[in-house]
């Protein structure tokens, strides 16, 4: 046993879990990183870490300033926690598209809150798009400072652990990574570490198929929060990418229902997005390669929605 010197230390080496009653026979083997086991719930505590720390370091935030983000909740929530470590203000711009216990969590921990309403509670490219323009007209404030998640480069760098550590936990032995994309930070923060292991490993994105922008296809409104911004965000790099799978709204709810029932996994809507897509991979691939995905955040996140009613 170990003790961390504050709840900072707590961020990362996550358990990695082999699924066991969903994955067919025959199939490859699938390994779920547990990332709600980050202090917030999620593992946006990495991207959030990282963003904070390398502009306090090269001098972009400084004590007394105040960070503003827009944020479907867990970037926010993670952000959140962060500034009240480090003593920081945050405001926070959200909407009523994403689920009340992110706004809840992100409260507790002290955030002002500015709502941006949504098209039938649903994911849009244009709700995406007012939420960054609300987000940039505070920082005309002074002594603030924008994260601004979609395009800040130093949340890619958050994850470079999580995939030295999948490629640690796996032993080397990784076919292939399965994920969905938000900003495209967490897909290509891993992709990066695992590539430079071994170039063969395969890197499969995950998008909404209501909304399939990655592949070409039209922006429309979803509810698998958190992915799917109704734009190529400006971290996506498709040079690492090796195919991406569409997966509807309805098809994640229902996967992530059966990973509380089957495997005892009570995650969010996109974890069920990414098992569904990585089965997927699993029967290609056959029962000689393993492959990687992740459990994004917790279960918890999405009581007050409909997604376990």
């Amino acid at each position: 046993m170990h003790h961390v010197d504050s709840i900072l230390g707590a961020i990362g080496n996550t358990s990695l879990v082999q699924l066991r009653r969903l994955v067919p026979e025959g199939a490859a083997q699938v390994f779920a990183k547990l990332e709600w086991e980050n202090p917030t719930g999620s593992m946006k505590d990495r991207a959030a870490q990282a963003m904070i720390g390398r502009a306090e370091q090269d001098g972009r935030l400084r004590q007394g300033d105040t960070i503003v983000e827009y944020t479907g909740g867990s970037t926010g929530i993670s952000l959140s926690l962060i500034a009240l470590a480090k003593q920081y203000r945050i405001r926070i711009v959200t909407s009523d598209a994403f689920s009340l216990d992110k706004r809840n969590q992100m409260k507790a921990f002290g955030a002002e809150l500015t709502l941006v309403p949504s098209e039938d509670g649903k994911t849009t490219n244009k709700l995406i798009l007012d939420m960054i323009e609300t987000a940039r007209k505070s920082t005309d404030q002074p002594h603030t400072f924008w994260t601004n998640q979609l395009a800040n480069h130093d949340s890619i760098a958050g994850y470079h652990p999580l995939g030295e550590e999948i490629w640690q936990q796996m032993e080397g032995q990784v076919a292939a990574f399965v994920h969905s994309v938000g900003t495209g930070a967490s897909l290509r923060g891993v992709a990066t570490v695992l590539k430079a292991h071994n170039p063969d490993v395969k890197i499969v994105a995950v998008e909404p198929a209501e909304s399939p922008v990655l592949s070409g296809g039209q922006p429309s409104p979803h509810k698998i929060e958190g992915v799917g911004v109704g734009f190529i965000p400006p971290l996506w790099d498709p040079e690492i990418v090796d195919r991406i799978i569409a997966v509807s709204t309805e098809e994640a709810k229902e996967m992530t229902r059966r990973l509380a029932r089957e495997e005892g996994l009570f995650a969010g809507t996109s974890s069920g997005a990414n098992l569904l897509a990585a089965l997927q991979i699993a029967r290609e691939l056959g029962p000689d390669a393993r492959i990687a995905t992740l459990m994004v955040d917790s279960g918890l996140k999405y009581l007050s929605t409909d997604l376990f009613h």
